[in-house]
């Protein structure tokens, strides 16, 4: 018996045979042209024209909004055409599709029954090459260059700030509801790792409607703020999903009692009719 309902975000019509083919939901993002084989983020009430800076957030409003009450029962998730989940800890980099289909999620296991939502598995900042720091960084590290030799000093809010503007972050928790601001900001300021990729999958509608009820107005105070104009370069175009990312592994980790589970990598474009 099917427990999960998994929309797969693609941007690309000839991805479709691929997506149905492993019993996904195919959702069309971005400008392209797609079949009505496809669910759209830009009918209904619906922001698709902020694609750009928002990223797979675009549907996750239209769901919200749109389609919500008409999904079925079961777990509900999300994943990419180029990111998939499974309950496999080796082989993660598949090297073809035939390697790759066996490894993608089809059901939520026994074992996930006691949770309320499934994230990926973290992303630790603290462990990332010092190079790599220096690269993204040079003037924060100078500043403050303890952040070389102390681990803990590498937060996420550390990490933000070097990929995405310097003081985004803070100005943008400024401007949460009461409820998340200073859980937020110690979260940030605290964690070394969060989950990445805005995936995860929940138990319930009422844990989505109620994430998106707090995500949505949030990142529309932001745009208040940040504006679009001058979102330049990949780091910054994308703050608002940026912005979501965090965000999600916080609201997630506090709200719901939680598993992690791996992602796979392979990116389907190019390997598929």
């Amino acid at each position: 018996m099917k427990n999960l309902n998994m929309f797969c975000m693609s941007m690309k019509e000839n991805h479709l045979k691929f997506i149905k083919e492993i019993n996904y939901i195919p959702v069309g993002l971005g400008e392209g042209e797609f079949s009505k084989d496809w669910i759209r983020d830009n009918t209904g009430d619906n922001i698709s024209e902020k694609n750009k800076y928002y990223g797979e957030y675009t549907f996750h409003y239209w769901l919200w909004k749109n389609y919500l009450d008409k999904i079925g029962d079961g777990w509900i998730g999300f994943c990419q055409y180029r990111k998939f989940w499974s309950t496999e800890n080796h082989n993660l980099l598949p090297n073809s599709l035939d390697q790759l289909r066996p490894l993608i999620l089809n059901k939520i296991p026994k074992s996930y029954e006691n949770y309320d939502s499934i994230l990926g598995d973290e992303y630790f900042i603290n462990q990332l090459k010092i190079m790599k720091f220096l690269k993204g960084g040079f003037k924060l590290i100078i500043n403050k260059p303890s952040y070389l030799f102390n681990e803990k000093k590498r937060n996420i809010k550390f990490h933000f700030d070097l990929m995405h503007g310097r003081k985004n972050l803070d100005k943008a928790i400024e401007l949460l509801d009461n409820n998340n601001r200073n859980d937020f900001n110690n979260f940030v300021n605290q964690k070394v790792s969060f989950n990445p990729h805005n995936m995860f999958i929940c138990k319930s509608k009422q844990i989505l409607s109620d994430y998106y009820s707090i995500l949505f107005p949030w990142l529309k105070r932001c745009e208040k703020e940040f504006g679009f104009e001058k979102l330049a370069g990949y780091g910054l175009t994308r703050l608002y999903g940026f912005l979501a990312e965090r965000f999600m592994s916080y609201w997630f980790q506090k709200n719901t009692k939680f598993k992690n589970m791996p992602i796979v990598f392979y990116d389907i474009s190019g390997k598929i009719d």
